[in-house]
């Protein structure tokens, strides 16, 4: 019995070195709560303030990027119009155009059978 005995009473022992250091080690282990919550407040408090002035300079981009999109839709809504309005000439251009050479056509066709009826004319009386 007597190793029975000395394992009992080394394990007797650690527990009471380890009862003794948790009773030492529970101050420190409070202290270092204690601090982390202090931190805690600490990086709250901060937090809060760096949001209370950022705040303002967000809005402010926010109103910057709003402004900056409706230029752009204003710009955009121009260089429609714009191009509408140069679609619209280049069909009137084409649109004239084409009834120019129509005319110029119809012309040449009638200079054209003018022309052959005169030929016919002059075959005819040269042939008589």
């Amino acid at each position: 019995m007597g190793l029975m005995d000395t394992i009992k009473g080394i394990f007797g022992k650690a527990k009471e070195e380890a009862a003794e250091l948790g009773e030492k080690a529970a101050p420190m282990v409070d202290k270092a709560k204690e601090g982390a919550k202090e931190a805690m407040a600490k990086v709250k408090e901060e937090t809060a303030e760096l949001t209370e002035k950022a705040a303002p300079m967000v809005d402010k981009a926010k109103e910057s990027a709003k402004g900056a999109w409706e230029k752009v839709e204003d710009r955009v809504d121009d260089l429609r119009g714009e191009a509408k309005e140069k679609a619209e000439a280049a069909k009137e251009t084409v649109t004239e155009a084409a009834s120019e050479a129509e005319e110029a056509a119809s012309e040449a066709a009638a200079e054209a059978t003018e022309a052959v009826e005169e030929t016919v004319e002059d075959v005819k009386d040269t042939t008589s």
